[in-house]
């Protein structure tokens, strides 16, 4: 089966809007300012807006107090947000009539697989064609390749058949999947742009699946270099990473203009000047084109495709 025809908002003449959606199981640390500078400078540099969205529609892996840390640190970094900060813990309607619509127009089977029986590569189509057992989840029909263009990554095509299968859109512990929630709350917001890590180039495929059956207009995206530690591991939550509210709040927004390939002169000092900087000089195209890098300051071996010196472009 085949989406209808997307519609691309890049394409709509919306006005620019952009968002930053961490997921409140701990403290914002560089890679995650990295990630929510990049976003809020290109969406600014064009008159945009930029929306803040919590990603807490796993109620369990909340872990209380978090989105007050996070909102308090981008306030600290001098990155103001619009409208109201979107929580998709109230939005749980909204994804089961997207999941029912999904449903109603062929594109979910049910699914008994475990873990296990799933493997760890595509799914192998199991349950699909099968009277489950016991449906556990709600998966996805993937038949389709994904081409889309990477504002920092280039041209991308992703084969669903190889790289994921049919993919879960509803969890076996009744929580909505994140290709689907993310997908519907982009569109529900009427975001035109996502710049956020290469770590999720990979969820861009599926999502962009999901939006296209939904009928919804399909975002810009961007996928900016991850940012490592010494030894090359990812800057993460889980790998306890140091907050970035442990530095100085120009230390940090100087640290994560240069990883993006982005030199403020000296002399500014206040989070607010270099943020205001950066929204006057910020260019995707100076973004170094590698899927992750060191930073700055933090020596280590290379990982994905090279370092965040910016690469002359073409």
């Amino acid at each position: 089966m085949e989406p209808a025809p997307h519609r691309d908002s890049t394409r709509a003449g919306r006005p620019v809007r952009g968002r930053f959606a961490p997921t409140p199981n701990g403290p914002l640390h560089l890679g995650s300012v990295i990630a929510a500078l990049a976003s809020h400078l290109s969406a600014r540099r064009r008159g945009g807006e930029w929306h803040v969205r919590i990603d807490d529609v796993d109620v369990a892996r909340a872990v209380p107090g978090a989105a007050d840390a996070i909102l308090r640190e981008l306030e600290r970094l001098a990155l103001p947000w619009d409208g109201p900060v979107v929580r998709q813990r109230n939005n749980t309607e909204r994804y089961r009539d997207a999941l029912a619509r999904l449903e109603r127009d062929g594109w979910t089977f049910r699914c008994a697989c475990t873990r296990r029986e799933a493997g760890p590569g595509p799914y192998p189509g199991t349950c699909r064609n099968a009277a489950p057992r016991r449906a556990r989840s709600i998966r996805m029909k993937a038949d389709t390749s994904i081409a889309f263009h990477d504002g920092v990554q280039g041209d991308v095509t992703v084969d669903l058949r190889e790289e994921t299968g049919d993919f879960i859109v509803y969890r076996a512990d009744r929580v909505p999947a994140y290709h689907l929630s993310a997908a519907v709350d982009d569109g529900g917001l009427g975001v035109t742009e996502i710049v956020r890590g290469s770590d999720l180039l990979t969820s861009t495929g599926p999502q962009v699946h999901v939006q296209r059956a939904l009928g919804l207009a399909e975002p810009a995206c961007a996928h900016v270099p991850v940012a490592t530690d010494a030894s090359g591991a990812k800057l993460a939550k889980s790998s306890a990473a140091p907050p970035s509210a442990a530095r100085p709040a120009a230390e940090v927004l100087r640290l994560a203009l240069a990883f993006l390939g982005h030199r403020p002169p000296a002399g500014i000092d206040e989070p607010a000047g270099l943020v205001d900087w950066g929204v006057r000089n910020f260019d995707l195209a100076r973004v170094p084109r590698v899927r992750a890098a060191a930073l700055a300051g933090n020596p280590g071996r290379e990982t994905g495709r090279g370092t965040a010196r910016a690469p002359a472009r073409s």
